[in-house]
C-alpha cells in the first residue's frame, strides 16, 4: 500500500518527461506573445520610425530577452504634462494675486521681441514648436572649462540673499562637489532658501550621494526619477540631463558642465574633461527657474512661488534670448526641430561642437542638403570619447557628411564635452543637448536660443581655437580602414537608437 507522498513522486515521475516535451512550446509561445505584444505597443506608441524598426526586431529576433529590453528601455513611463499646467496655473494665481511684485513667470510671457528679418523664419518656428518668447534685455557670457565656472557660481552661492536652485545631472562627492557642497550649507545656514535636484542615475557616478550629504546639514536636497531596484533600467533612458543654478531668482548658469573635480583643468584631474558653461542675466533667467521649478514639483511635490524664487525681470544686455525645455514628455523634439530649423535658414555657415554625434537620419540629411547648397559645414568631436562603442558608432557616419562637403574635425585629448551650435553670424544654441538620440528624444534637456553677434563672435573665437588644435577627418582615411574595423563600426552603428 503506497501513501499520498509516494503516489505524487510516482506520478511525478511518470509525467516529468512529457512535461519537459512541453517546455519549447511554451518557451515558442512565451515569445511569440511577448514579441507580438511588442509590435503593437511599439506602433501604437512610437512615432520615430527607425527606432520602432529596431525595437521590433530586436523583439523578434532576441526571444524573450529582446522583449525584456524594451519593456526595461523602450517604454516612456513619465507624463508630466499635468504636472507643467498645474504648476503654471499656480503661478499665474499667484502673479494676480501679488500684482507687478510678482514677476512674469518664464519666456511664455508677453510678445517675441523685434528680432534681425534674417532670422525671421528660425524666431517663428522656435516660437511656434515651444510657445516661448524671444527675450530681449540679457547678458550671457561663456565660462571655460571648471577653471573658469567655478569660482563665478561659487562666488554667486556666497552672495545669494533669497535663493539657490541647482539641477544637474552628475554631482560628485569630490573635492570639486564638497566645495560646492560646503557653499550651499554656508547659503542654508544664513536664511538663504536653497534647493537642489541631482539626477539619480548621474548621481551614481560618484560612490557617495550628494543628497544624503546635503541632506545630513540641512540642504533640501532630491534625485531625480530615483530607481528602485527593479526598475534601474527601466528609468535608465528617462534622465534629467539638464544644468541650471539661479541665483535669488535673477542671475543664473546654464550649459554643459556637472559638478565634478574632473572639469578643474588647474588642478591637474587624473582624467580631465573640458567643458564650456554660461552665466546668464536678463529676463530669461525666470524661464531657467520655471525649467527647475517643473523639475522640482514633479520630483517632490512642491511648488515654488513667489518673490522669493522669482525676481522682477532686469534688462542687463543686447542677447535675445529663448529657453527650450526638451524631453520625453510633452516638450518631445522641441530641440530637435529647432535644430533643423535652424539647419534650413542657414545661409552662409554652421558650426557644431559636440562630445557625441550620433542624429537620427533625418538630421544627418538636412546637414547633407545644408552643405550640398554650399553652406559651410563644421563639425569638432573629441578624437576620442570616453564612449568607445559611441566612437564606433559615429564613424560609420562620416562618408556620407564628407562626401556632401561637410567638414569633421577631431579634437585632441584631454576630451571635450562642449556643446554649441553656431549658424551664420547672429545665431547660437547652448545648453546640455548632445547630437544624439538620447539627448534628442530621451533625456530631459535645457537649453537656450540666442539672437546675438557679438556672442556667436566669441563663441566662434573658441571655435577656431578648436579647430586650430583639432585634425581635420579625410575621407581617404575612412577609405582605408581594415574590413573588421568597419563591420564593428557597422555593428555597433545598428545600436543608435539605444545609444
Amino acid at each position: 500500500m503506497t501513501t499520498p507522498y509516494f503516489e505524487t513522486q510516482i506520478w511525478l515521475h511518470n509525467a516529468l518527461p512529457e512535461m519537459q516535451s512541453l517546455i519549447p512550446l511554451l518557451a515558442a509561445l512565451l515569445h511569440l506573445s511577448l514579441a507580438l505584444a511588442v509590435t503593437l505597443h511599439a506602433l501604437l506608441t512610437r512615432r520615430n520610425v527607425s527606432a520602432t524598426v529596431a525595437w521590433i526586431g530586436l523583439a523578434w529576433l532576441t526571444p524573450i530577452i529582446g522583449a525584456s529590453l524594451y519593456l526595461m528601455l523602450g517604454i516612456n513611463r513619465i507624463q508630466r504634462a499635468g504636472v507643467a499646467l498645474d504648476l503654471k496655473t499656480a503661478w499665474q494665481r499667484e502673479h494676480q494675486r501679488a500684482g507687478s511684485h510678482v514677476a512674469a513667470i518664464g519666456s511664455t510671457a508677453g510678445p517675441d521681441a523685434p528680432s534681425s528679418l534674417a532670422l525671421a523664419g528660425i524666431n517663428r518656428l522656435a516660437r511656434q514648436t515651444t510657445g516661448n518668447a524671444l527675450l530681449a534685455g540679457n547678458a550671457i557670457t561663456p565660462l571655460i572649462d571648471g577653471d573658469e565656472t567655478y569660482p563665478a557660481m561659487l562666488a554667486a552661492i556666497e552672495t545669494a540673499h533669497r535663493s539657490i536652485t541647482l539641477v544637474t545631472y552628475i554631482f560628485d562627492v569630490d573635492v570639486v562637489g564638497r566645495t560646492f557642497a560646503d557653499a550651499l550649507v554656508r547659503a542654508q545656514q544664513r536664511g538663504v532658501a536653497v534647493r537642489v535636484l541631482i539626477d539619480a542615475v548621474g548621481g551614481r557616478y560618484s560612490h557617495d550621494s550628494m543628497v544624503v550629504y546635503l541632506r545630513r546639514y540641512g540642504v533640501k536636497a532630491a534625485a531625480f526619477l530615483p530607481p528602485r531596484f527593479t526598475g534601474l533600467l527601466a528609468h535608465a533612458n528617462l534622465r534629467n540631463h539638464r544644468k541650471i543654478m539661479v541665483i535669488d531668482g535673477a542671475y543664473g548658469f546654464t550649459g554643459g558642465m556637472n559638478i565634478r573635480a574632473a572639469h578643474w583643468l588647474a588642478r591637474q584631474p587624473k582624467f580631465p574633461v573640458r567643458c564650456l558653461h554660461f552665466s546668464v542675466r536678463g529676463p530669461i533667467v525666470a524661464d531657467m527657474q520655471r525649467a527647475f521649478a517643473i523639475d522640482w514639483a514633479f520630483s517632490t511635490g512642491e511648488a515654488l512661488l513667489g518673490e522669493t524664487w522669482f525676481a522682477p525681470a532686469t534688462e542687463c544686455g543686447p542677447v535675445l534670448a529663448r529657453g527650450i525645455s526638451d524631453g520625453p514628455d510633452g516638450d518631445i523634439d522641441h530641440m530637435r526641430h529647432v535644430m533643423l530649423g535652424a539647419l534650413a535658414c542657414a545661409r552662409q555657415r554652421v558650426a557644431i561642437v559636440t562630445p557625441y554625434f550620433l542624429p537620427d537620419e533625418v538630421l544627418l540629411t538636412t546637414l547633407q542638403i545644408t552643405a550640398l547648397r554650399g553652406v559651410k559645414v563644421d563639425i569638432v568631436v573629441p578624437a576620442r570619447s570616453n564612449l568607445p562603442l559611441m566612437d564606433w558608432a559615429m564613424r560609420q557616419q562620416w562618408s556620407p557628411l564628407l562626401a556632401a562637403g561637410c567638414r569633421v574635425h577631431l579634437s585632441p585629448p584631454p576630451f571635450d564635452h562642449a556643446k554649441m551650435f553656431l549658424v551664420d553670424d547672429d545665431w547660437s544654441l547652448i545648453g546640455s543637448t548632445n547630437w544624439d538620440a538620447r539627448s534628442l528624444r530621451l533625456n530631459f534637456e535645457y537649453n537656450l536660443e540666442c539672437h546675438d553677434t557679438q556672442l556667436v563672435a566669441e563663441l566662434n573665437a573658441l571655435l577656431q581655437q578648436r579647430m586650430s588644435a583639432a585634425a581635420s577627418l579625410e575621407a581617404a582615411v575612412l577609405e582605408r580602414q581594415p574590413l573588421a574595423g568597419q563591420l564593428r563600426d557597422r555593428l555597433a552603428g545598428l545600436l543608435s537608437p539605444y545609444l
